[in-house]
């Protein structure tokens, strides 16, 4: 069973859902033990560990949750300045916010549509402390590029990981490069609890600290009591939700090939046309492939004019990030060095196609044809 859409459109993307994913909700629904810190969690939490390659994982109920304690676990403290990209979604930049620390933004590799390394260097001030990789749509960042200037400039390395799930550079999952990760679980994710997220570690410290955080700073080890030294947070991953998330990740690497199959046959099918642009195929790494993105070479608005094609055509897209330092809510608290002109681009002339896991042949080549008939409806730049 397979959850489809109401509608004749192919989504851009819908959870990958079937009975065994219903008889883990169900169990633990008959179970009674739907709220935080259930067998459930914990099993989840093992099973992170093991798939990406860490020591720790403290599981939360939304991946902006995780990102956020992720900062103030590895002692990330409000003044810092943390080096991000500017092209990604809120959720990698808020929890900044949250904290009071500066993002100081980078911009894009016009290749890899992740942040451009050859640019972090200059941006290093002495109220720098840390690097946060945001692995742009399933495309690992250059974490050997990243890792040598945080040694050299003996900064934090942090990792974004919400869209990277089975990703890998250079033989390592993303997810596993410096103090922490963060991963979401949230409907459209490889891997889904419906709403969730986690904060993976090496490092015991930052993992009793994050466990700590989400459940409102009360003592992790000893009876509980009703005593808190710190202000904690209400971010506990329900056991009911855990279970979803459980029993998709028993179907992880079929889940993460089936994204990766979606990139192929694109390419097989678009790649040929010199206005479709993909992020580049290298052998030194694995691009799981959360959305297949393509950025097009046209005006924005004849862009806009192939979305409505393929929206007429029952193709549902959908378009990328608005770069963050374009975003009103956070002109004062953030930090422009330069322009972004290739942040600003992808944001003007890129859109997913759809990407579900459970996507048949047929809807990849419809969806490939409907595209190709909309670049012919649009004149060359």
């Amino acid at each position: 069973m397979v959850t489809n859409s109401p509608n004749k459109k192919i989504p851009v993307c819908e959870p990958t859902l079937d009975d065994s994913d219903l008889k883990n909700i169900v169990d633990v629904f008959n179970s009674g033990w739907v709220s935080g810190n259930g067998p459930c969690v914990k099993e989840l939490e093992e099973m992170f560990c093991s798939f990406v390659g860490t020591k720790y994982a403290v599981a939360v109920n939304t991946g902006t949750a995780a990102v956020h304690l992720m900062l103030l676990s590895v002692g990330l403290e409000a003044g810092d300045e943390v080096i991000v990209p500017t092209f990604t979604m809120a959720g990698s930049i808020f929890p900044l916010i949250y904290s009071g620390i500066k993002p100081i933004f980078i911009d894009s590799d016009v290749q890899s549509w992740c942040m451009d390394t050859e640019l972090i260097e200059r941006s290093i001030t002495p109220r720098t402390k840390a690097i946060m990789a945001v692995h742009i749509y399933g495309f690992p960042c250059d974490m050997k590029r990243i890792c040598e200037i945080a040694e050299k400039y003996n900064l934090i390395v942090l990792e974004d990981a919400a869209e990277a799930l089975g990703s890998v550079f250079e033989g390592q999952k993303c997810g596993s490069f410096g103090a922490a990760s963060a991963f979401s679980l949230y409907a459209n994710k490889v891997v889904t609890s419906g709403e969730g997220g986690l904060i993976l570690t090496d490092d015991y410290e930052v993992a009793m600290r994050a466990q700590k955080l989400r459940n409102l700073s009360f003592p992790t080890v000893g009876e509980r009591r009703y005593y808190h030294d710190e202000i904690g947070f209400n971010y506990r991953l329900s056991n009911l939700l855990a279970a979803l998330g459980l029993s998709q990740m028993r179907k992880v690497e079929k889940l993460v090939q089936n994204r990766i199959r979606n990139l192929s046959t694109y390419r097989s099918l678009l790649g040929h046309l010199d206005a479709i642009h993909f992020q580049p195929v290298s052998s030194h790494l694995t691009n799981s492939a959360w959305m297949v993105g393509v950025r097009i070479d046209r005006l924005p608005e004849e862009v806009t004019e192939i979305r409505r094609h393929l929206d007429e055509n029952g193709v549902e897209t959908r378009p990328f990030f608005q770069p963050m330092h374009s975003q009103p809510a956070i002109s004062d608290a953030s930090q422009f060095l330069g322009k972004f002109p290739v942040a600003e681009r992808l944001a003007a002339t890129g859109f997913y196609l759809p990407s579900s896991s459970h996507l048949s042949q047929d809807d990849l080549k419809t969806t490939s044809c409907h595209l190709i008939e909309a670049l012919s409806l649009t004149k060359s730049k």
